[in-house]
């Protein structure tokens, strides 16, 4: 005798389960097996927001890491400035550290600098504009690309100019019989070793910022292009605050 199958009826949905009924269904859209975009933004290994996190995680361990480099060059500073040399003639403990006089572009570059991160923030910002981003994904343009681009070359130009003034600030400090070599004073050895090792790391965060132009160009999804950004801005900002704290060290720290 064949067996006979008896349809099960369709669950629907209900809006007030009230005292023991059963609780309203999920109903979540399908695409038809493609992975639509709202599919993309709840799973969770593959969905924009948790790509920006996995980056962001990233980004921020590794930042973590050199901070505390720039932490270990300040503690150095502070530990040679207490160090002390035999003075032959007297027999006396002596110190040779002697405070150099910081060159007053130094102050000016810390202005730009500053401006700089604010600028890469206004585009991190623009990236994010919900509005914008909407009308990007419904394909009626570009208009965050638009907002952010300028910013991003504002940033590049500002890095450029702060990089011109450390020079500048080196030049000044040789003029004055500082140069970096073997017989710099301790003083201005870590003057060099703190600003030089600070400059190149705003080099690579002016690579990243090459990169974020030409990837806000060629990325064609807007998630990649807000990661892109998004990781940028929170490095030349990371640069931007070892500076602050460096650079204190060099102004108060003497």
């Amino acid at each position: 005798m064949p067996s006979i199958f008896t349809p099960v009826p369709a669950e629907t949905e209900r809006k007030s389960p009230g005292i023991g009924g059963k609780p309203p269904v999920d109903r979540r859209p399908t695409g038809g097996g493609g992975g639509g975009g709202d599919d993309d933004w709840r799973n969770a290994h593959h969905g924009p927001r948790e790509l920006l996190h996995r980056v962001r995680a990233f980004v921020f361990c590794a930042l973590a890491g050199d901070m505390m480099f720039f932490v270990v060059l300040v503690v150095l500073f502070y530990a040679r400035q207490t160090s002390t040399r035999l003075d032959p003639g007297t027999l006396r403990q002596i110190g040779d550290w002697h405070p150099v006089l910081l060159p007053p572009v130094l102050f000016l570059n810390t202005a730009i600098l500053l401006l700089s991160s604010l600028s890469m923030e206004i585009a991190r910002r623009h990236i994010f504009r919900e509005i914008d981003v909407l009308e990007e994904w419904l394909g009626l343009g570009r208009p965050a690309l638009r907002r952010t681009l300028p910013w991003i070359g504002a940033t590049l130009f500002l890095g450029a100019l702060f990089l011109t003034g450390q020079a500048v600030a080196w030049k000044q400090l040789t003029a004055q019989g500082f140069a970096f070599d073997r017989w710099s004073t301790p003083a201005s050895y870590f003057f060099y070793v703190i600003t030089g090792l600070h400059a190149a790391h705003l080099i690579l965060g002016i690579l990243a910022l090459l990169f974020c132009l030409c990837g806000l160009g060629w990325l064609k999804r807007v998630d990649y292009r807000q990661v892109a950004v998004d990781a940028t801005a929170w490095f030349w900002h990371t640069m931007g605050f070892a500076w602050l704290l460096l650079f204190t060290v060099l102004v108060l720290g003497q």
